[in-house]
């Protein structure tokens, strides 16, 4: 009867609660900075809501006089449970799948949540400030990344030794980003068809093509489509 009407462990509990409250909603204030369908109140519900199943699992039936056997039993369930709701904020759009980072979010919240509740508040701020850093910081990161991309040229060229040295060359000059990966013979006139493969931005890998298709020799230049 203490633990209902005020013993130490209540209040425990409770600031417990308040911060899964806190924190949900720091991360549900990101979401909604953004216009996300599932904004503040969809993740301080999730964070609270997996907070109390994780306190109620571990001390709910105590009051009761039943033993705790597995006080993990259903705050396991709080990993499955949570898959609906971030699968109900993701959708095809124009054949571009959008949710994704805000079903992560979702479920991320219900881990901090969890954590919460299993009375590890230093792992929760933990989790939540690492969260604020990847999608606050990380998505400029993806934005310098997607600007290099790795491409394939085809060249076609003679069989002559002079004009394989200069293409060589050429790849070598733009550094280890351009390495010839394939080279083979054509039963046409061109002789030779070698592949190079290039990581660079879309305006190196014209400039890359171009300084090949200017070659002696060299017959014909494609630019293939990104290797993802």
């Amino acid at each position: 009867m203490a633990l209902w009407l005020g013993g130490t462990e209540l209040w425990t509990q409770l600031l417990l609660l308040l911060l899964a409250f806190v924190l949900s909603a720091v991360i549900g204030v990101e979401r909604e900075r953004r216009l996300k369908s599932a904004g503040l109140r969809t993740h301080i519900l999730v964070g609270l809501g997996s907070a109390l199943f994780t306190l109620v699992s571990a001390y709910g039936f105590a009051p009761l006089g039943l033993p705790t056997t597995d006080p993990s039993r259903i705050a396991a369930q709080v990993v499955t449970g949570i898959g609906f709701v971030g699968a109900g904020v993701i959708f095809v759009n124009r054949g571009n799948v959008v949710g994704l980072t805000t079903a992560a979010s979702i479920w991320v919240t219900a881990a901090v949540g969890m954590a919460c509740g299993a009375g590890l508040p230093v792992i929760a701020v933990a989790g939540t400030l690492l969260h604020l850093i990847a999608v606050g910081t990380l998505p400029t990161a993806e934005r310098v990344l997607r600007r290099t991309s790795v491409t394939v040229l085809t060249v076609r060229a003679s069989t002559s030794g002079e004009t394989l040295a200069r293409v060589v060359d050429v790849c070598e000059a733009a550094g280890p980003r351009a390495s010839i990966h394939d080279l083979r013979r054509t039963t046409g006139p061109d002789g030779v068809e070698l592949r190079v493969r290039i990581r660079a931005s879309a305006a190196d890998t014209q400039l890359l093509a171009a300084q090949l298709a200017a070659l002696d020799g060299v017959t014909t230049v494609r630019t293939g489509a990104p290797v993802e």
